[in-house]
């Protein structure tokens, strides 16, 4: 009686199990990869520690404040009951010398209309002179100086304040904000005393130009760099 050898898997071709690695493992893996324990498949994959690296907002981060500009010794707080910045000594001279000419065009018209009067009508000469010589020494020394004294500024870090006048009183003031673009301008007798004007073309049809004069040269254009520095933070 012949007996059947026993099966050989290698010649039978592969077993269910190993046919299942040619179209990937139970656990989902691919053939390539190895088998993975049913047992641990069963616990779910092990969970990767989390790269918190990249993170776009990590839990310690520090964030730099915005910059604040640096205090600059020319700007203050405005202050409607504060008191005023006087403006450049010279300013008292230029407006002096100003006040002189028209003095001096009152005393000739005067001398004119004297001798008009004299000759015409028999007036004593003087008659229109001497009140003239009056009203001339006080344009020409008194009013400069109170002009002088009703005059000032204050500058703050966003605005710009502008008083004057001694019967029409003038006071105006100026956010930098609104501010398009600045002159510092100096004629031939402001060259001469080193002082200089400047004006603030403003937005608006109201206090559209704001001069101040009677500054320092140097001062002037500080001030200037220091409202652009301002116009352009507010700006970006």
């Amino acid at each position: 009686m012949s007996s059947n050898p026993p099966d050989d898997p290698a010649k039978d071709g592969p077993t269910p199990g190993q046919a299942r690695n040619l179209f990937g493992h139970k656990g989902g893996a691919q053939p390539w990869e190895p088998p993975v324990d049913e047992a641990s498949a069963d616990q779910g994959p092990t969970p990767e520690p989390k790269d918190t690296s990249s993170a776009p907002y990590p839990r310690d981060a520090q964030y730099t404040p915005r910059p604040q500009p640096e205090s600059s010794p020319i700007l203050g707080e405005v202050d409607d009951e504060g008191e005023l910045t006087k403006l450049h000594p010279n300013y008292k001279l230029m407006m002096r010398v100003g006040a002189l000419f028209g003095g001096l065009a009152i005393l000739i018209a005067a001398l004119i209309a004297d001798a008009g009067l004299s000759d015409q009508a028999g007036t004593p000469f003087g008659l229109i002179t001497i009140p003239a010589l009056i009203v001339a020494a006080i344009v020409g020394f008194r009013l400069p100086i109170s002009r002088y004294n009703a005059r000032g500024y204050q500058i703050s870090r966003d605005r710009l304040r502008v008083v004057r006048g001694i019967w029409w009183h003038s006071d105006t003031i100026v956010p930098f904000g609104r501010v398009q673009h600045i002159d510092v301008d100096q004629g031939p007798l402001e060259r001469a005393l080193g002082i200089a004007t400047m004006t603030l073309h403003t937005a608006g049809s109201h206090n559209a130009s704001v001069r101040l004069p009677g500054l320092g040269h140097e001062l002037a254009v500080e001030m200037r760099e220091e409202i652009r520095a301002h116009i352009k933070r507010e700006s970006m």
